[in-house]
């Protein structure tokens, strides 16, 4: 086993849910409420339509379930699905130093290894936190996005550790478990490039999927090449080019990373959290019809898209608009308001909203890139028709973690989100099982709350 894979393998099996502090059990609740929102969200999308019809043509004993279904399936296929469904609104959370992705993808898999090996909440917590250590302290020192890497490359790495968590895999079959997933699972940097398609909000899930196949396995007894991350044509080798020491993981000198992750206050891309915030401050200073200029500056991860690839500028699909600050901030100009609705064919052709992204302009400010990804700046000056000029600028968005969602208010999300598909008493139910996480013995009530009454 080499260096990384064996200090992987020691903190995913050491950590207990002894060794956390409580903010970090209450912020796990927060993350998992958040999540479970975005799933229900997401419930009825073509892409979780897919996955689920899939995932129940798949039958196993004990079952694991999908979730807003009474249905179950094989774990990884239960774990495709739930993420597929978590992942679509682009609405969940965001951990970037400047590396990073959406941990929460990783739920998918605890939740779905969780139901059938009857896990209680202690144990989901503890699993939630090892599959956000590991994924963000790799995301720390390996830039995969600059090497045309997908994220999954590395999700898949904290997925199974807390899968293999979940499932109680002693240190050598977890080792086991990191290194089949870690040689067999490396997702091009393609998907989040041009027109987007489905297959964003669906890479990963199969990393979930990948992730629980390989605990699985490595469970059974089946092993994995001995120096799969450092050692020769390992990961960092063959996908980064360069030796990768990662840092020994010290929770008490360094923190939990669960407690630097953003939540998002809008239904979009991270990078768009801002621009979008800006724009509807400035709607109730101006009528959108007088709007002759719309100048945008801010770090480079935010520009760089809407720069590189005139797709941004004329979305055709869902993926790619949630993605485009010129249709968020037109379309945020136009209309007051982003939610999962305006992603409609008829939205995305809004004469109105394209006339206004024809007045844009957006640049890359050094000083705001220099800062990234301490902070998230982004300055917006508009333009009317008298010459006038109106400006207004953010350094941390709604929903980072030094602006954060209240309770409240990641409540209110997932209100508005469930309720397009469950009663507001099925929320109730569920949301007094998850603020209770940590007193449950197992997952079974809280997952029939969320049972969508068609499905």
């Amino acid at each position: 086993m080499d260096r990384t894979t064996e200090l992987l393998s020691a903190y995913a099996c050491d950590l207990t849910y002894d060794d956390l502090p409580v903010d970090v059990v209450h912020q796990v609740k927060r993350t998992v409420i958040d999540t479970i929102g975005c799933a229900l969200g997401g419930f009825h999308a073509e892409p979780s339509r897919i996955a689920r019809h899939l995932a129940q043509a798949t039958s196993c004993a004990p079952p694991a379930r999908i979730l807003g279904t009474a249905f179950g399936s094989s774990p990884d296929m239960a774990g495709f699905a739930n993420g597929v469904m978590v992942r679509y609104l682009d609405y969940n959370d965001s951990y970037f130093s400047p590396g990073g992705g959406h941990p929460s993808d990783m739920i998918a898999a605890i939740l779905a290894l969780a139901d059938p090996r009857g896990c209680d909440g202690r144990t989901v917590i503890t699993a939630i936190v090892v599959a956000y250590e590991v994924f963000c302290r790799l995301s720390d020192q390996v830039l995969i996005g600059n090497l045309g890497w997908d994220q999954g490359m590395l999700s898949v790495i904290g997925a199974v550790c807390a899968a293999g968590k979940a499932m109680g895999l002693d240190r050598e079959a977890m080792g086991h478990a990191i290194s089949l997933a870690s040689v067999s699972n490396l997702p091009l940097g393609a998907i989040r490039v041009g027109e987007l398609s489905m297959w964003k909000g669906g890479a990963t899930a199969n990393a979930t999927r990948a992730a629980i196949f390989a605990a699985q396995l490595a469970e059974q007894g089946m092993t994995g090449p001995e120096a799969p991350l450092d050692g020769r044509r390992g990961l960092w080798q063959q996908a980064v080019g360069q030796a990768v020491e990662i840092d020994p993981f010290d929770n008490a000198q360094t923190g939990f990373r669960i407690m630097s992750t953003i939540f998002k206050h809008y239904p979009s891309q991270i990078h768009t959290q801002g621009p979008i915030g800006l724009a509807l401050d400035l709607r109730s200073q101006v009528d959108p019809s007088n709007i002759v200029a719309i100048h945008i500056r801010s770090y480079r991860a935010a520009t760089s898209s809407a720069a590189t690839e005139p797709e941004k500028w004329a979305p055709k699909t869902r993926e790619t608009a949630d993605h485009s600050i010129p249709y968020l901030v037109a379309y945020a100009l136009q209309h007051g308001a982003i939610t999962p609705h305006c992603f409609t064919a008829e939205c995305l052709q809004d004469p109105a909203v394209r006339a206004l992204i024809s007045t844009m302009r957006i640049d890359e400010d050094d000083t705001f890139t220099e800062r990234f990804c301490d902070e998230y700046n982004c300055q917006m000056e508009v333009t009317i028709r008298s010459g006038q000029h109106l400006s207004a600028a953010v350094t941390h968005p709604k929903g980072h973690w030094r602006n954060p969602l209240s309770d409240a208010e990641v409540e209110s999300k997932f209100r508005a989100l469930a309720t397009e598909v469950i009663s507001a008493e099925q929320c109730d139910v569920a949301l007094q099982q998850l603020w209770s996480l940590e007193q449950t013995t197992t997952l079974q009530p809280m997952l029939d709350s969320l049972i969508v009454a068609e499905a």
